[in-house]
């Protein structure tokens, strides 16, 4: 199997599956390349979890060169029966960081607490190195793979798989079914893929991606709202907001940011309808931005999760745009006078082509039209304005003062 991304429901449930499948089939052990810079501790909790129930033995191996277990991969690597590493890798990094919000001091300390319980517990059923694995997580430690050997860390440091495979042959590891000898020298290969679906969830999960697909919604959801019947929009913008809202449960989000992205989308509306002279328009523009720049909280140890400065300020831009521009048109045009059909016709002006006592001929958009006066003899000559339309007639009325037409 291959985990080269950040720890998140997805990932759980993909190494879950894996190691099901070689539970399933009789596998004699399970390999995980890893690559991962981190990620949700209640994620790891359940690969821990799954790796140290397996009854197939489970060989974590860190590669390629380059690669890193950072942060919740240290508790991954450790759970491991074999940890191996490939040339050129490094492993630590492991301080918790809460996925809502700040933390205050004692919160701070209760979660490290919690985590370096949780890291020792591993350490110890693994017979790997207690006291490093408890700096990884309460001083953001981390060393090569060369170090990481050298303190029994891991067990190899291994160039590439069927190495690997060669090294660990007929050694004997401690399942949760008993003692297990591995025969992996001459084992056939089997890469257990993500799934379609788990390959979508994990894509959807970026935290750019997220952003637009929540800005996208909310703009769908609205225009469906002021242009009632166009549907598409109305679809588009709810399923980018179910969308958005799942790869906000597996980001480090932080809701006050979420909370003002929704406000200035209330100060926008509010602008559309309450003459403010663009003091709500500007709060939204400010509010917008700023929730943008909370709305993923990136620390330390989740440098991997953060969205794009680029993506955010041109987000709010065409968001502006969009609310003032185009919903704000839309608005005008419903609020605007008929131009057209009986409503458009009434309130028109022309010109009295006879005079009007009261009927006679009338001259409107440059049709001649037989119509009646309801303001008295109107001479020839003289402006008149509609003010109802009865079949074929017109009623009219003379305009005394020419300017107010």
């Amino acid at each position: 199997m291959t985990v080269d991304q950040a720890i998140t429901p997805v990932t759980a449930e993909y190494v879950a599956r894996g190691i099901r499948e070689a539970t399933r089939t009789n596998a004699t052990c399970v390999v995980i390349h890893l690559n991962t810079p981190g990620g949700q501790l209640s994620s790891t909790r359940q690969i821990v979890g799954d790796i140290l129930d397996a009854a197939v033995p489970v060989v974590v191996y860190i590669s390629p060169s380059g690669a890193r277990a950072g942060s919740a991969g240290v508790f991954i690597t450790l759970a491991a029966n074999i940890a191996a590493m490939a040339p050129g890798t490094n492993i630590g990094a492991s301080h918790p960081v809460t996925m809502v919000g700040k933390m205050d001091s004692t919160m701070t300390e209760k979660v490290t607490n919690d985590a370096s319980a949780f890291i020792r517990s591993i350490a110890e059923k693994r017979h790997k190195n207690v006291r490093w694995a408890e700096e990884a997580v309460r001083h953001s430690v981390s060393i090569t793979e060369t170090e990481a050997l050298e303190k029994n860390v891991i067990d190899l440091v291994i160039a590439s798989t069927p190495e690997l495979l060669r090294k660990i042959d007929a050694d004997t590891v401690i399942t949760a079914a008993g003692p297990r000898v591995l025969h992996t020298a001459e084992a056939t290969v089997t890469e257990v893929s993500m799934g379609l679906g788990e390959k979508m969830l994990a894509f959807f999960s970026d935290p750019n991606l997220m952003y637009i697909l929540l800005l996208v919604g909310i703009f769908g959801v609205l225009f469906e709202f002021y242009n009632p019947g166009a549907i598409f929009p109305g679809i588009i913008g709810v399923i980018c907001l179910v969308v958005s809202f799942y790869a906000m449960s597996v980001l480090p989000i932080n809701y006050a940011g979420l909370g003002l992205i929704l406000f200035a989308v209330i100060l926008f509306l509010l602008e559309l309808k309450i003459t403010s002279h663009g003091i709500l328009a500007i709060g939204g523009i400010v509010s917008l931005a700023i929730g943008s720049l909370m709305l993923v909280r990136t620390g330390p140890t989740t440098d991997y999760v953060k969205i794009s400065r680029i993506v955010i300020f041109t987000s709010v831009a065409l968001s502006t745009l969009f609310f003032l521009f185009i919903i704000g048109m839309g608005l005008k045009a419903q609020r605007a006078r008929p131009f057209s059909g009986v409503e458009g016709f009434i309130g028109e002006t022309g010109v009295a082509l006879t005079a009007l006592v009261p009927a006679g001929k009338v001259r409107v958009h440059g049709e001649i039209w037989n119509a009646e006066s309801l303001s008295g003899t109107v001479d020839a000559g003289e402006k008149v304005r509609v003010k109802r339309l009865e079949g074929l007639r017109i009623y009219v009325e003379a305009v005394r003062n020419p300017e107010a037409s």
